[in-house]
């Protein structure tokens, strides 16, 4: 029941971040803050460290509890900071983020991850852990191409015998392809998307 509960609330969070994202992206739009998007990067990459250290820790809090949609917030990277600085920012985050998430996995169990991703995500994914070698393949291969919920994946690899070490090496090395293909596909497709429909 707690459990249950507990999901409930997560969600909550999840669509209320949903809604002021989306808010704040309109009040956003009608200050004209996107225009000139040059300038937005300027402006940001002149700025004090605060700016990128906020962004990631956002980006590490959404990891773990998924109160922004995680394909928005990595365009939002690219977009506001630029390509480079916006890759680096996305990558320290979700790394942090996906090392935080395993290792809470470890400490607290099951009653956390079932707290955290659903129960048809949670049974989908579970019976991979029952061999290891399996599991760590499967892993890796899911961290390196988005096939897969890589949060949940981060928090049930938690449960199993994999070493911290494999576990990060896999993040690091892994992160970056994925990273790559959602910021940037989101926002070249949104770009084609946008000339198409001014057509």
């Amino acid at each position: 029941m707690t459990q249950v509960i507990s999901r409930k609330i997560i969600n909550l969070i999840s669509l209320a971040g949903l809604i002021a994202t989306i808010s704040l992206t309109i009040y956003f739009y009608h200050l004209g803050i996107f225009k000139d998007l040059t300038q937005l990067q300027l402006t940001l990459g002149k700025a004090t460290i605060f700016a990128p250290v906020v962004f990631i820790l956002i980006q590490v809090l959404q990891v773990i509890v998924p109160f922004i949609p995680g394909s928005i917030s990595l365009a939002a990277g690219v977009i506001i900071f630029g390509p480079w600085q916006g890759f680096l920012y996305n990558y320290i985050g979700i790394v942090l983020g996906s090392m935080i998430n395993f290792q809470l996995a470890r400490h607290y169990g099951k009653p956390l991850i079932q707290s955290l991703i659903s129960e048809k995500t949670y049974k989908k994914y579970i019976g991979y852990i029952d061999n290891q070698k399996r599991f760590d393949k499967f892993f890796a291969a899911a961290i390196f191409f988005p096939i897969a919920p890589d949060d949940a994946l981060c928090l049930i690899a938690g449960l199993t015998k994999m070493s911290f070490k494999r576990f990060s090496t896999i993040i690091l090395l892994a992160k970056p392809l994925t990273i790559s293909m959602y910021s940037y596909g989101l926002i070249y497709g949104g770009q084609w998307l946008a000339q198409l429909l001014h057509h």
